[in-house]
């Protein structure tokens, strides 16, 4: 699971040392889904870090292809649940986890619990044999509300590199990106990422894993011409279109006691953006020949 090649923040990319990894899946809730990262030419609209790390990592790579099965909202039991049998399927050789912070911002749960939960799900995921990225979660110690939750998520973080340990796992520090304190990083909600956030982020887990790249600190790229493939059949890109924003339009209108009615039954309307592997950006070769048939 050892990482190759070698980087230093920021590197230009030119030159590239190869890496080993031809499948990347992304298992996790709103952070890996990009939630704070909107762009309307990816699938669900958002982009975010892990969209970001697989441009990077596809460079060069004619065989790279990559998935990813977040949803946003979801608690660490059911990213296991729903995520892990799928990310399975395909098989990948590059796996990245971020969970557990749902249950603890929302649902005040226990670390070291929570941690025992994600010690069985990691082990399950590394019959595998990918290379496996577990994240601990960022210090929110600028936010009045969510600074609450500071110590728990500390122990939740040590119970994360024991795991990373025992299972020799990779870790995506967080909680030491000491740029995640500049507020630009933070979307308005002071929950999500923003897109400069994301890029800051997509450049540490690049750096983690020793992948030169061209991210360069505070200059997030715009997303390659000729980007991603829409993945999904067209019932389900029409409930993600329209139907699915029509439901929470509605549901804002509705009182709190409606919505919460309703809110488990609309999250199960959520899909993953990528479900299955495919290519990042268009290769060059398609470039050229779509520019020959301009």
């Amino acid at each position: 699971m050892d990482a190759v090649g070698r980087s230093t923040p920021g590197g230009s990319g030119k030159g590239q040392a190869p890496h080993p990894w031809s499948r990347y899946v992304a298992l996790g809730d709103s952070f890996t889904e990009g939630v704070g990262d909107p762009e309307e030419r990816s699938p669900n609209g958002l982009r975010g870090w892990a969209d970001r790390v697989a441009e990077e990592l596809s460079a060069g790579r004619e065989d790279f292809s990559y998935a990813n099965l977040a949803v946003r909202g979801l608690l660490l039991q059911e990213i296991l649940d729903r995520q892990t049998e799928p990310a399975l399927a395909l098989k990948p050789d590059l796996i990245t986890l971020s969970a557990g912070g749902n249950d603890m911002v929302f649902h005040n749960s226990n670390p070291d619990k929570l941690a025992a939960r994600l010690d069985a799900g990691v082990e399950r995921l590394s019959t595998t044999g990918a290379t496996i990225v577990l994240f601990t979660g960022p210090d929110w110690w600028h936010t009045p509300v969510l600074g609450r939750n500071r110590a728990k998520v500390a122990i939740f973080n040590e119970n994360i590199r024991a795991i990373a340990y025992r299972h020799h796992c990779i870790v995506a520090d967080l909680w030491s990106l000491r740029e995640l304190r500049d507020p630009r990083m933070w979307d308005p909600d002071r929950l999500h990422f923003s897109p400069l956030g994301h890029h800051t982020i997509a450049m540490m887990v690049l750096d983690t894993l020793h992948v030169p790249h061209t991210l360069q600190p505070l200059e997030p790229r715009e997303l390659p011409e000729q980007g991603w493939r829409q993945a999904g059949a067209g019932d389900l890109v029409w409930a993600r279109t329209y139907f699915l924003p029509w439901v929470l339009r509605w549901l804002q209108q509705q009182p709190p006691v409606i919505r919460r009615l309703y809110t488990r039954q609309a999250e199960e309307v959520l899909h993953p953006k990528r479900p299955a592997p495919a290519p990042v950006v268009a290769s060059n070769k398609r470039r050229e020949a779509g520019r020959r048939g301009q």
